[in-house]
């Protein structure tokens, strides 16, 4: 279990780079530190679970059970917490969407970014295409379409206009 956290947690944090523009918080690679944190503490947790059956020690195993019992109260209050503040979590990222959303003009890395978020997680804009037509790089293009980045992969001929909703 515990090198499967650690994988989950470096995974988490080598995925952050791709993303680090929608994430202006560089307190978002916390969750993945502490996954990894979590992961070191579960592998000496279960030393001392192993070494205390071998010793067969009442005492070890009573911390043993202590310590799983405080690792089970503090994934249920994750959880909790988790549940609780889903809806702040999803307006931050949001608001900071649209804000990267708004500085697109097709050249600078934030379009870069843009344009492979929306490659890699098939979509287009921060909830659907229609997004694209307050952003400034809408409006000052003049062709009422949006990043051919917003194309379906499948599409060749795709132009990215809003007249074919059905080519995004």
């Amino acid at each position: 279990a515990a090198a499967g956290l650690s994988y989950v947690g470096g995974y988490v944090i080598n995925t952050y780079k791709s993303y680090d523009n929608f994430l202006q918080d560089k307190y978002a690679l916390l969750p993945a530190v502490i996954i990894i944190c979590v992961a070191v503490v579960m592998f000496i947790i279960g030393l001392i679970g192993c070494c205390a059956t071998f010793r067969e020690s009442r005492v070890g195993l009573g911390l043993f059970l202590a310590i799983i019992l405080v690792i089970f109260i503090a994934e249920v209050s994750a959880f909790v917490l988790g549940f609780v503040y889903r809806e702040k979590v999803k307006t931050d990222v949001q608001g900071t969407m649209r804000s990267v959303f708004e500085k697109y003009d097709g050249k600078n890395p934030e379009s870069t970014v843009v344009d492979y978020l929306q490659e890699q997680l098939h979509c287009c804009g921060v909830k659907n295409y229609s997004d694209w037509t307050t952003t400034q790089w809408f409006n000052s293009t003049g062709n009422n379409s949006v990043p051919l980045s917003c194309c379906r992969q499948e599409m060749k001929n795709c132009t990215g206009r809003l007249d074919q909703p059905q080519e995004l």
